[in-house]
């Protein structure tokens, strides 16, 4: 049975005062002066503490949610591993709170999202902009607009904006370590070409990770083209390494949608995994524990990121927009090592 809720457990928690507390949940803060960074600090551990899920198991609204009731996120592609596996985290976040969810795909040459904020307004109380949905013409428009929304995957160093991440440095650290223990030295990193300017800074941390390693080679990275419908992988460039001089030891994928036709390509040329080559994937995969060998990957720490998101988005849409905190959360992954990388 849920534990009930008392004012004065989250005031207790906080510092503040049971009325305090009170007249941020019955909306009534405004009205007296009460500073919108105390509302969000109060609002935030509400949330965590259940109090207006077990409302809502009640049939009862809070006065404080009056909200509009659907929250959007934009993506760059559906056919993205990672939009998969977060929708369902991010629809039980979001449904605890009784908020609405969904997904808008955007056109990489659609330069129209400045005009599109009006009608997103209509339909949504806040948005989520994943990687490359976040670029500098959309952020402009929702800034401008005091539009409420949260970045997920993506990091402006030169604004003060909320942003949810994977700490892609701590990952990089998690796989250079494993890789330096089974003590391979001739590294490929290998990244699709579609999405290279995104997994720059990824690629850097793992070159970087390496570079502090004594006797493990320099990285080579290579860049594969996405296949026409119907064509293979082109694995002319990145052939050559599995042979001398270079012959690598270990593959280091950044893209999830890659390892299916890697391991594929390497096993008709006879290689063994991990016997021959070993094999670590940077992003989870469906299906990486069934394949034939089970694959090593860093897997995102998904349920965190949603239920950090929500807070965010929450807050910033009981602030119109306007909050003052802004925050730049980094969450590590964690590494599931499989036998594809072979064994310690």
């Amino acid at each position: 049975m849920r534990k009930k809720f008392k004012n004065k457990d989250l005031a207790a928690k906080l510092g503040v005062s049971g009325t305090l507390v009170s007249l941020v949940l019955n909306n009534k803060a405004d009205q007296h002066g009460i500073r919108k960074d105390t509302q969000e600090k109060v609002l935030n551990l509400a949330m965590q503490m259940g109090y207006f899920e077990a409302l809502h198991e009640k049939n009862e609204t809070s006065p404080v949610e009056e909200k509009p009731g659907v929250l959007g996120m934009i993506v760059p592609s559906l056919n993205d591993q990672f939009v998969i596996q977060i929708t369902p985290f991010l629809q039980k976040a979001f449904s605890s709170i009784g908020v609405g969810f969904s997904i808008v795909t955007k056109d990489p040459d659609d330069q129209r999202y400045d005009r599109l904020v009006g009608a997103f307004k209509k339909f949504y109380s806040g948005l989520i902009l994943l990687g490359d949905a976040a670029d500098d013409n959309t952020i402009r428009a929702l800034r401008t607009a005091d539009y409420p929304f949260v970045l997920l995957e993506k990091s402006i160093k030169s604004l003060r904006l909320n942003t949810v991440s994977t700490d892609s440095a701590a990952g990089a650290l998690l796989v250079v370590n494993h890789i330096d223990k089974l003590g391979y030295k001739n590294i490929v990193i290998i990244a699709d070409r579609k999405f290279f300017s995104a997994d720059t800074t990824a690629i850097q941390d793992v070159i970087d990770a390496f570079g502090q390693k004594t006797g493990i080679h320099k990285p080579v990275v290579v860049e594969l083209d996405e296949p026409v419908a119907g064509d293979e992988i082109d694995f002319v460039k990145f052939e050559k390494f599995l042979r001398p001089p270079y012959r690598a030891d270990v593959l280091i994928i950044m893209n999830a949608s890659l390892v299916y036709p890697i391991m594929t390509f390497i096993r008709k040329k006879k290689f063994r995994v991990p016997q021959d080559i070993a094999v670590v994937s940077m992003e989870e995969g469906t299906g990486f524990d069934l394949m034939f060998s089970p694959v090593t990957c860093l897997q995102k720490p998904l349920s965190g990121m949603s239920a950090k998101v929500a807070n965010m988005i929450w807050s910033e849409v009981k602030n119109s927009g306007k909050g003052k905190f802004k925050r730049q959360v980094n969450i590590s992954p964690e590494l599931i090592v499989r036998n594809s990388c072979g064994a310690i």
